[in-house]
């Protein structure tokens, strides 16, 4: 097999530095436009960020903020959330461009398609946690007001709440695509995935307490979706992943066969034959035997 990096092409350490403050200076460029168009728009875009929770409020309640500075930084901050999902293309492209040197040429012509379908499963993330997570999720924590307890969001918590859910869906909704690549270079494949389908599951759950607020309701509802990915994810590398070679596939398969039966010839593992091996010997003879 050919090396993915003849020596002649191999890059000095000062160079791979070089060439990440180069993709990063772009990617922040892409973020600060980005955040400049969005702020012409930022009242507009925080009242489309709050529909969800003014829909699930009680009837004449509001959001308040608690500091005069408070409003106007939370504008500020809406409009740098739009402008990194406005800027996800470019910003995901220089992620691809910047460990591409490291591919082989045939994995290389994968950059347009990896840049719009992680894009768009970006933003579908997302628009997953806007359209069907936030309306069931406020509905459930406004569900424990009573006429003595009154729910007075501050736009910050609100604004907080919301950017760390947005983020969090649009990064696991990846999780199909990124598969897809890994087993496109046979790094993983669907009987890996399934293998370790336990300790995902594991995973999921504490990735899920992490990315969210801490409480089992929000974990759950993302815990749920990213379940599903994976599970996603193990047909998507069966049917788009790469195909093991014959050797392969025979080796994966004795493996799995002697994981799954040890010590069949001797299942008791206390160095005892089989009892019908014993029987017309005599007492003396067995003793040697179980001596032995």
């Amino acid at each position: 097999m050919s090396k993915r990096i003849s020596e002649e092409d191999k890059i000095p350490f000062t160079e791979h530095l070089e060439e990440l403050r180069r993709r990063l200076i772009i990617s922040v460029i892409a973020v600060a436009v980005g955040f400049l168009v969005s702020y012409f728009f930022s009242k507009q875009l925080f009242e489309i960020l709050m529909r969800p929770l003014i829909v699930s409020l009680p009837p004449k309640s509001t959001l308040i903020f608690t500091s005069l500075p408070e409003a106007f930084f939370t504008y500020l901050k809406v409009s740098l959330l739009s402008g990194v999902f406005l800027a996800s293309p470019v910003v995901l492209y220089e992620i691809w461009a910047f460990i591409s040197p490291g591919l082989y040429g045939h994995e290389k012509k994968y950059v347009i398609p990896f840049v719009i379908f992680s894009s768009v499963f970006f933003v579908g993330g997302a628009l997953f946690g806007y359209f069907v997570v936030f309306p069931f999720g406020f509905k459930f924590f406004l569900g424990f007001a009573t006429d003595y307890i009154r729910p007075m969001p501050t736009i910050k918590e609100y604004f907080g709440f919301c950017a760390k859910l947005l983020f969090a869906f649009g990064v696991i909704f990846e999780l199909p695509l990124f598969v897809l690549f890994l087993s496109k270079i046979g790094i993983v494949n669907d009987r890996m995935l399934r293998k370790q389908r336990k300790y995902a599951i594991l995973i999921v759950f504490i990735v899920s307490a992490i990315l969210t607020p801490p409480d089992a309701m929000t974990q759950l509802m993302m815990a749920g979706p990213l379940l599903a990915l994976y599970e996603i994810s193990i047909w998507v590398a069966k049917i788009f992943g790469r195909k093991p070679l014959p050797e392969e596939d025979e080796e994966e398969e004795v493996k799995e066969e002697s994981e799954e039966e040890p010590g069949q010839d001797n299942p008791s593992g206390d160095g005892s034959t089989d009892p019908e091996a014993h029987e017309g010997l005599s007492p003396e003879e067995e003793s040697e035997i179980s001596d032995k």
